[in-house]
């Protein structure tokens, strides 16, 4: 029997080991602040961000303008902090429609024969064929530019990464003693997979997904820098990148608080997901009742 004594130092370091680091921590106080900054903009920001005073255009930062202003004297402060809101939309909107796309179709190719996946994993294998950029802006120029569609043709562009991964974790699920079990008891193949392979088979889809919405945030930008996103005068962050460049000689806070939301999100998103992933990583299958 091991003694108390030893049994107590690997304790410690299990517990060490799923403590929350610093790094992490402050990456989801970041989150929630974005979220807040999502679900009740007004709270951090009083001025309307679509407000234009021409008299105080391309203010620098100041007591009445913590952000300065842009070229038409909108408050930059309230235009970063509402276009949380679309930003956030194009980029975790793209993800959650690739996350339900992607599991069902991976679980599918991996649990209804090769004919099954054999079609799934060539329409992946012809998706990842396209850089992701590249395909969005297919799907863009089929369908048109505005915030919805930007956030599908991102949706079709992640999808691809969704289904390997619910494929690999089906192929490996599918052989477990409950799924088995739940053969021999006869249950139904949809059944199987909905109850037993999807719900074991998400944790690791979650982690990526959490990562996905960063680099989703910044694919979005990129369309709207390149008009593609939202229309004018709805603020996001890629747009407002877009306006304010002609305007770095003699203002940069336009530019450049825009491009900071985006990287400290995308960072936060990033540590948050690895995170994730860390904990996930080689954990057993548990059957899901």
């Amino acid at each position: 029997m091991t003694s108390i004594p030893e049994t107590l130092p690997a304790a410690r370091g299990r517990a060490a080991a799923w403590a929350p680091r610093p790094g992490v921590v402050a990456a989801w106080i970041l989150l929630a602040l974005v979220a807040l900054a999502v679900a009740w903009p007004s709270l951090l920001a009083a001025r309307d961000p679509n407000a234009a005073d021409p008299a105080t255009a391309l203010a620098g930062p100041g007591a009445g303008h913590l952000f300065g202003t842009d070229e038409l004297g909108r408050d930059v402060l309230s235009r970063v902090v509402y276009g949380a809101r679309p930003s956030l939309f194009i980029g975790a909107g793209s993800t959650l429609t690739a996350l339900v796309a992607g599991s069902l179709l991976g679980v599918l190719a991996a649990t209804s024969g090769r004919a099954v996946d054999g079609v799934v994993m060539r329409v992946a294998d012809v998706l990842l064929a396209f850089p992701g950029l590249l395909l969005a802006l297919l799907v863009i120029a089929a369908i048109g530019p505005g915030t919805t569609d930007a956030m599908i043709a991102l949706a079709c562009a992640s999808v691809p990464g969704f289904i390997r991964i619910a494929r690999s974790q089906g192929l490996v699920i599918r052989r477990a003693d409950y799924v088995r079990a739940a053969v021999v008891l006869g249950r139904g193949r949809a059944a199987i997979q909905l109850r037993h392979v999807l719900p074991n088979a998400l944790p690791p889809l979650l982690a990526f997904a959490m990562i996905n919405i960063g680099a989703a945030i910044i694919s979005g930008a990129t369309l709207s820098f390149l008009g593609l996103g939202p229309p004018a005068p709805t603020p996001e962050w890629g747009a407002m990148l877009s306006t304010s460049r002609g305007y770095l000689s003699v203002a940069w806070a336009p530019a450049v608080f825009p491009g900071l939301a985006i990287t400290v999100t995308v960072i936060a998103v990033n540590v948050a997901g690895r995170d994730l992933r860390r904990r996930f990583e080689g954990r057993q299958a548990v059957p899901h009742a």
